[in-house]
């Protein structure tokens, strides 16, 4: 299939290539050493990227499947999908990435510098989000308040958000609250991604 060269491009292609080009470039800086090795994504994840429509993404499955690998590069892949010419234009898209318990810690009324609150008006605003291990943290009463606060503005809104966690969405209650668990089922419904497979950790250890 042809390909459209620069000087094919209307001016509109050509600064959608040039911002798309920095953009994963920055985002590529980003992506933590281990995960930066190439990475085939399963077809639900790709038709998920493909489609999306407002829903979100949960990625589960045992411990050591790939679960985070496949999250940085789904992060990725949906960025690059953002520029495509089809794309309505809305400037640079925001993603802000984070494992629970930095972002568990960071919510605390006690934490250092006492952010919490500008923290959860940015993770709502956000463009997409992406918590690692969500049911590796337990979370206070005060924190499942925030969580809770965060995860509406992103349900009314349509807002995607990309988890990966060891236990299901039904299964959240415990660590989010049961009304940000009722959210994320609904969120994620019809993208429950189940990643199987032996310890990959293991295996590179063996």
């Amino acid at each position: 299939m042809h390909s459209a060269s620069a000087d094919e491009l209307s001016p509109r292609e050509s600064v959608l290539v040039e911002r798309r080009t920095a953009a994963l470039d920055r985002f590529d800086e980003r992506i933590p050493a281990i995960y930066r090795q190439r990475y085939d994504l399963p077809t639900q994840v790709a038709d998920w990227i493909g489609g999306w429509g407002g829903s979100s993404l949960f990625l589960t499955g045992p411990i050591g499947v790939g679960k985070t690998h496949t999250a940085w590069h789904t992060c990725r892949r949906w960025l690059e999908a953002q520029y495509a010419p089809t794309m309505p234009w809305q400037g640079t898209p925001v993603i802000k990435t984070y494992r629970s318990t930095a972002l568990f810690d960071a919510l605390r009324p006690d934490a250092p510098g006492g952010e919490g609150r500008a923290l959860v008006q940015e993770l709502q605003r956000c463009d997409l989000l992406f918590i690692d291990d969500l049911a590796a943290a337990r979370a206070s009463d005060w924190t499942q308040e925030r969580l809770f606060e965060l995860f509406d503005e992103r349900y009314i809104n349509r807002r995607p958000v990309i988890l990966t966690c060891d236990v299901l969405p039904s299964q959240l209650s415990d660590v989010t609250g049961p009304r940000v668990a009722s959210r994320l089922a609904e969120m994620c419904r019809g993208s429950v991604v189940l990643l199987q497979g032996n310890d990959r950790r293991k295996g590179a250890a063996a």
